[in-house]
């Protein structure tokens, strides 16, 4: 039942509407199927699945709201759970920014942000997907953990102002650190799709495999500033924060007009319209990109459209909540999902081709705020760090604790790379000259 047709998805919602009280309501429809396997030291070690529909119910009285959910959908039990959503709305305080549901809306066609190849996924598939992965390691006397999710599915929403949406999306997302028998050397490599068939396994862990037995044995450099070569995986990927992520993160106009952002002006107000970064920087969102497809609404119904947000190193838009969009009387922008750096050709071995002495970063990790308002961030590198001399990898490196913004990094910009997906994003590798290691660290 996870998947449920447009037809279905809103005759349940319609019935839900039908038996509301409250001035205003609004319900949704999530729907999932899908599963995951996980691997260590080259066995499967667990596997899951998950099928499952949703409700959500808000229900409003005034500036008072209240939610309850359920996953059964008989008669009685979508009463109850309006009713409860309407009990709780009763005794909730007024909200201070409260806002009107939304009426009708046009969103826009996004037909990349599903495929049947993805959720016809079988834990057969998953199986073999990993189990290549697992006789490579096994075959090149490595040892491998690796996580690969998958999951299809749908979201559906109507209120009683008239707003109607429904969307399926997919997506399968894939990783793994391959390391050496004797701990020395350690590789990574992730990669996500909406569409399965993009997908292999075996490609991606014969990667970290490089690494990880190129990276034995390394050797400490003095910390400082250097010219590195951020791989996408280094930029955006990680469970923690990143870097580029934290950038992203930061385009708040209420946190910068309320002094709480690199983006506050002295005296109030942004700096929105000011070239903060390189001129080669610009970073949009489009939910209909066909490589990273999207959801084409936001949470709260709002209509996500192509945006974007730095355009030549320019910030050109803020994403906004509805009340602070009414109360500043500024554009009405949802925070985007997925986004898009733009770059050049050059893939990662082109940049380290080009590079006279500099540092090979795979990853970034454990990644930690220093100061927010300049976006000061600090962290470790980690799974792959290696010197290039002559445009040449020379040897691996001791792995380094950072200090760097993501505001200066996007001003020592000596080159951008091709984009690729990782994150649900299109990110190039950056070639970035002056990024501050204040440190070793011994851990591989």
């Amino acid at each position: 039942m996870a998947i449920l047709s447009q037809t279905e998805a809103q005759a349940i919602l319609k019935k839900v509407l039908s038996f509301s009280k409250a001035d205003e309501c609004e319900a949704t429809l999530n729907g999932q199927t899908g599963g995951n396997v996980r691997s260590a030291r080259n066995a499967i070690s667990t596997s899951g699945g998950i099928d499952n529909v949703a409700l959500t119910v808000e229900s409003r009285f005034g500036k008072r709201s209240g939610v309850a959910t359920c996953n059964q959908f008989d008669d009685a039990t979508l009463r109850n759970c309006v009713q409860r959503a309407e009990e709780i709305a009763r005794l909730a305080p007024e909200s201070p920014e409260y806002m009107p549901l939304l009426g009708p809306q046009k969103y826009l066609a996004s037909p990349g942000s599903f495929s049947k190849s993805t959720a016809d996924i079988t834990p057969d598939y998953r199986a073999t997907q990993v189990g290549a992965s697992m006789k490579l390691c096994d075959e090149k006397k490595l040892t491998s953990a690796a996580f690969l999710n998958d999951s299809a599915g749908f979201v559906a929403k109507r209120n009683s102002k008239g707003l109607e949406a429904y969307q399926q999306v997919s997506g399968l997302e894939f990783s793994i650190t391959v390391r050496t028998p004797d701990g020395t050397g350690s590789g990574y490599a992730t990669a996500d799709y909406n569409d399965a068939s993009k997908f292999d396994a075996r490609r991606l862990t014969q990667i970290a495999a490089d690494k990880a037995a190129g990276s034995r044995n390394a050797q400490a450099l003095e910390p400082g500033k250097y010219t590195v070569i951020l791989e996408p995986a280094a930029l955006v990927a990680n469970t923690d924060a990143s870097l580029l992520a934290a950038l992203m993160g930061a385009l708040d106009a209420r946190n910068a007009d309320e002094g709480r952002s690199f983006l506050s002006k002295k005296g109030g107000g942004n700096r929105k319209g000011e070239k903060l970064f390189d001129e080669r920087v610009t970073i949009y969102s489009d939910p209909t990109h066909p490589e990273i497809a999207d959801l084409t609404f936001s949470g709260d119904g709002r209509p996500q459209q192509k945006i974007t947000w730095i355009e030549k190193g320019v910030v050109k838009n803020l994403y906004t909540s509805r009340y602070w969009a009414q109360k500043a009387g500024i554009p009405d922008i949802p925070r985007p999902g997925g986004w898009i750096m733009e770059g050049g050709t050059q893939s990662t071995a082109d940049l380290i081709k080009g590079t006279q002495r500099g540092i090979l970063v795979t990853r970034l990790w454990y990644i930690r705020p220093v100061d927010p308002q300049t976006l000061l961030y600090t962290g470790l590198t980690r799974d792959g760090t290696f010197y290039i001399e002559n445009g040449k990898i020379k040897h691996p490196v001791k792995n380094f604790r950072f200090n760097e913004s993501p505001i200066i990094m996007l001003n020592n910009l000596e080159a951008i790379g091709k984009p690729v997906r990782v994150g649900g994003n299109l990110v190039p590798p950056l070639k970035i000259r002056d990024f501050t290691f204040t440190s070793l660290s011994d851990a591989v």
